[in-house]
């Protein structure tokens, strides 16, 4: 049992009592337990195995119990007896876009479909459109939503795979054969969606390790198992395949399983041109005249042998990065520990789930010495967004929380939409009084390229408009970017000294990582933001540093490694001179 697994239950035990009509409290209890169970700071699965619950926000006593036994036994009597009410097939419904618990339980009661199998039929057979709250358009968004299930079948975002990984890691580390371990493949290179998992161990008992492997939690079944490889699906998840290597064998095998496949072939075509054969097993002479091979202990000695600076694994796409290697002239990509404060965060005053002093404390809790909060505005209807009067209330508020603060400072922003025509959701008067602007899109996403494209920059154009948020409105294998010429969009960034987001919601990660090389080199500056609505979702800001890495970032690129004072000044200074 996990803190996801057990924060799962309870949100498909909400979903299964909706679809029974139950008290909307008890719902929300439900909902709201999964949030404390996903947010808590401490270690809530020894909290609740302990039974010391009790007194934490948003848990009461029946939930409580359920997670005591959730934590002890691993299991739930009453989500079994739930799950007995339902065809399993039925909750995969939840994951079309489109469709809520209100729905699925008309599809469900009055058509009889239990499973996405069905509800593709009857959308084929038309028969979904002249349901009550449907309608046509609705029939076809299924349709189409239900065609990138399938296309994404086989992957997965790269937060889905992290705590599984995370924790196959750690138990590969406790058995006493293992050496050395490492995650490889496009997970290592922080691609932002992934197909199998790869783990490598270094051991000298191969055969020991894929037997402990086959033990692990969560495997649904057994592909292949060797002794030196075994491949296991997981519980709704992708294929994990792990190899036992010999400690020699270990940095060549890291190498190789790493990739890209475009990166290896020219990394191996560059040892071929010093007599050199190099595979994940090691470095063997081609022909007498081969030049002598060195010493290999680590990765890098493999790089170093071949007249290359260490390449970050984010870099391994063949997309330059050996050139820059040879010339010595890979940049210093940013670490973690460089953000100093982080921007584009909500709060309850929008659709937050923790207050403006909870998101606060949690910053101070990682670290952090600032943080900016933007709510949605008014447009945002259905995030609660703030009308002129609230947001100058919450503009207040912060004011006074730093006045009481001298050593953590809160920034006051808005996430303004950009309305269709480009124009925002507030007039310049109320965004002159913020400390900074977040403009994003959140509405009208079929717009041509040229006209999306013309929109977000007469948004950019505007003085108060400190940087673009979520460029692409991409929804990882759920929603297609909208049509926009990124190009064109970091070029209007770097005229107007408009900041672009790396939205790090695992969910967007967006702007993508592709195009982060071209707005660097044109000098327009990165804020890596998690777009936080609860407090755990600041812990987002890890991947937001992963993809800033693959896109070539280093420290001076983002603009929220600014100490507090650095970017007191910048946020001060007129847009035009930053």
């Amino acid at each position: 049992m996990t803190r996801e697994s057990m924060a799962d239950i309870l949100d498909k035990i909400a979903q299964m009592l909706e679809l029974k009509d139950e008290n909307p409290f008890k719902i929300k209890a439900y909902r709201s337990g999964a949030e404390v169970v996903r947010s808590y700071p401490d270690d809530i699965l020894q909290l609740a195995a302990e039974g010391k619950l009790t007194g934490i926000k948003g848990i009461g006593d029946a939930l409580r119990d359920k997670l005591t036994e959730l934590a002890t036994t691993g299991k739930l009597g009453f989500y079994e007896e739930l799950r007995q009410e339902f065809p399993a097939s039925l909750f995969a419904l939840f994951d079309i876009q489109g469709l809520g618990a209100k729905k699925i339980k008309i599809l469900f009661r009055d058509c009889h479909i239990s499973s996405i199998e069905d509800l593709q039929k009857a959308c084929e057979n038309n028969q979904i459109s002249a349901l009550a709250g449907f309608g046509a358009k609705t029939q076809t968004n299924i349709l189409e939503s239900i065609k990138r299930r399938h296309t994404y079948a086989a992957q997965f975002r790269l937060s889905t795979v992290t705590t599984i990984i995370d924790e196959y890691l750690d138990l590969l580390r406790d058995h006493p054969s293992t050496l050395r371990v490492a995650a490889c493949g496009s997970y290592r290179r922080s691609k932002e969606v992934i197909g199998d998992i790869d783990l490598l161990v270094a051991t000298s008992a191969p055969a020991e390790i894929t037997a402990y492997v086959a033990t692990f939690p969560g495997i649904d079944h057994i592909l292949v198992h060797g002794d030196t490889k075994i491949s296991v699906r997981l519980t709704n998840g992708p294929q994990c395949d792990v190899r036992a290597v010999s400690n020699r064998q270990f940095p060549f095998a890291l190498q190789y399983f790493t990739g890209s496949k475009e990166h290896n072939v020219a990394i191996r075509q560059r040892a071929l041109q010093r007599g050199w054969s190099l595979n994940e097993y090691g470095l063997t002479s081609t022909n007498e005249n081969a030049e002598v091979i060195p010493e290999i202990n680590e990765e890098k000695d493999i790089y170093a042998a071949l007249g290359l600076s260490f390449i970050d694994p984010e870099l391994r796409e063949n997309l330059g990065e050996i050139d820059a290697a040879e010339r010595n002239e890979l940049p210093q990509l940013i670490q973690q520990e460089n953000l100093r404060g982080t921007f584009h965060n909500h709060t309850t005053e929008s659709d937050g789930k923790h207050t403006l002093a909870e998101m606060k404390a949690a910053a101070e809790e990682l670290g952090l010495s600032y943080l900016g909060i933007s709510d949605h505005s008014k447009s945002s209807f259905q995030a609660r967004g703030l009308d002129e009067a609230r947001l100058l209330g919450q503009i207040a508020e912060i004011r006074r929380m730093n006045e009481a603060d001298d050593t953590f400072t809160l920034f006051a922003g808005s996430e303004v939409d950009i309305l269709k025509d480009g124009s925002l959701d507030f007039d310049d008067e109320i965004l002159s009084q913020l400390d900074y602007c977040v403009a994003s899109i959140h509405s009208s996403f079929t717009m041509e390229e040229d006209t999306m494209t013309r929109r977000i920059i007469r948004a950019m154009e505007n003085p108060h408009v400190t940087m673009l948020g979520h460029l692409s409105g991409r929804l990882l294998l759920q929603r297609e970017a909208y049509s926009v010429n990124h190009a064109k969009i970091i070029d209007c960034a770097a005229e107007t000294r408009t900041i672009i987001e790396l939205n790090c919601n695992p969910r967007r990660l967006d702007m993508d990582w592709r195009w982060w090389r071209r707005a660097r080199d044109k000098g327009v500056l990165c804020s890596i933001n998690p777009d936080a609505h609860n407090v755990s979702q600041l812990q987002y800001l890890h991947f937001g540093i992963r993809l800033a890495r693959k896109g070539w970032l280093r420290r001076e690129d983002v603009i929220n490694t600014k100490s507090r004072e650095n970017i007191t000044a910048f946020l001060q200074l007129p847009k035009d001179q930053r």
